[in-house]
This record gives C-alpha cells, structure tokens and sequence, in this order.
C-alpha cells in the first residue's frame, strides 16, 4: 500500500512536462501569433493581407519544434519587431486616407 501512494505521488505530472521557463515562453510565443494575426486583419487589401497571413503561420509553423530557449527568444524578438513595424505602417497608411 505504501509503495502504490509513494508511485502516485512522483508522477502527478505527465512526462514531457513543461519547465516553468518554457511555459512562460509558450505563452509569450501564442500571444505574438494572435496578436500578430488580428493586426493582420486590419490589413485592408485582401492579397496583402492574405500573403501576411499565410507568412506569419508559415514562420510560426517552421519554428514550432524548436527547442533552443536563446534561439526562440530571438525569434520572439524579431517576431515582435516585425509585429511593431506592421502595426506603424497600419498607422501610417490609416493617417494617409
């Protein structure tokens, strides 16, 4: 009986469990691809915002398995610079009308 309690005790958690680390990196990674997604819906020209569409979820696919922390938080980096960058041009054009 003591053994059967102590065995359910140590694996609560599935196997592949997330470090805490990685869990926050994983949420900051799903909330760029949505934030990144609604701004591109504001895109008004529907092949541009097509090409930016299937971009971002081709780029987010390509580096789905990656499983170096430094090289994921470059890509989160470059991601959102990318994100800023479409959001002021978004700016710039609404300004233009």
């Amino acid at each position: 009986m003591f053994a059967t309690i102590h065995i359910m005790a140590s694996s609560r958690l599935p196997a592949a469990a997330l470090t805490l680390k990685q869990f926050i990196q994983r949420q900051k990674v799903l909330s760029l691809y949505r934030n990144m997604m609604r701004t591109i819906r504001q895109v008004p020209d529907e092949g541009d915002r097509k090409y930016l569409r299937d971009w971002a979820r081709d780029e987010f696919k390509r580096n789905k398995n990656s499983t170096n922390q430094d090289a994921t938080r470059m890509m989160i980096t470059q991601a959102n610079m990318h994100h800023d960058e479409l959001q002021s041009s978004l700016a710039l054009a609404n300004v233009k009308k």
